[in-house]
């Protein structure tokens, strides 16, 4: 810590570092993804998970999506804890990108009225390969380390570890979306009777599609309630 405070020219040592990664397919399943790290190692408890809201992004919007996950962060921590007497504030923040999104981040920071936490980008060299980094510290000029700096294996393993956990919340989103059923939205559906219409009608799409008294004849199923799921699938058709 104290060679990376020496390389990015920090007041001192950073005790909490964030750093921050966005993961999606073609904008789908967005979610962003912030990892804490500190003296003691990294501070799993404090790591959290962003569904990315944004209706207004298009497909693949990083600087979007990054925008709004530090907003909410941002906005979250200064209703909290407004003094910052607290542990939570961070006094770096490591940026996937470059001098774009450093920028960006920048005026996120100022909106809030928060610009003395120092923020470091980090931008694959030109051949995209690891050692070969570039460092963006607003109001600087981009920068490199010596390929064998230890500060470069440190930077490394952070995004690495921001990386995975972006992915496996990335993945975990989009197992719930494939494992998700329109019969979940429909009120008294419950796991059993949801159970029995599956296992009755083979899938929820032959269920959409099933005749009222095909619904009625389901195990379990009740008159009202064969009405109720026939009417929401037919009013929404």
């Amino acid at each position: 810590l104290k060679g990376l405070a020496e390389a990015f020219d920090l007041s001192g040592p950073p005790k909490r570092i964030e750093v921050y990664d966005n993961s999606h397919i073609q904008g789908a399943f967005a979610v962003g993804a912030m990892i804490v790290s500190g003296p003691e190692g990294f501070q799993k408890n404090s790591y959290r998970k962003f569904n990315i809201q944004g209706d207004s992004l298009t497909p693949g919007d990083d600087f979007g999506m990054m925008k709004e996950v530090l907003s909410r962060r941002f906005k979250r921590l200064i209703k909290e804890d407004p003094e910052r007497q607290g542990e939570q504030w961070p006094d770096l923040l490591l940026i996937d990108g470059g001098a774009g999104q450093v920028s960006a981040v920048a005026e996120i920071m100022r909106e809030f009225g928060v610009e003395d936490i120092a923020m470091v980008g980090v931008a694959k060299g030109v051949d995209r390969d690891h050692g070969k980094e570039e460092f963006h510290v607003s109001g600087k000029r981009p920068f490199a380390l010596q390929r064998n700096d230890p500060v470069i294996y440190f930077v490394q393993r952070l995004r690495d570890e921001a990386h995975r956990f972006a992915i496996g919340t990335h993945r975990a989103k989009r197992a719930k979306s494939v494992s998700a059923s329109p019969l979940d939205d429909i009120e008294g559906v419950g796991a059993a009777r949801k159970r029995a219409l599956l296992a009755h009608f083979g899938s929820a799409k032959a269920v959409s599609r099933a005749n009222l008294a095909d619904l009625k004849a389901v195990e379990g199923v009740s008159v009202a309630m064969a009405e109720k799921i026939y009417h929401f699938f037919h009013e929404k058709g």
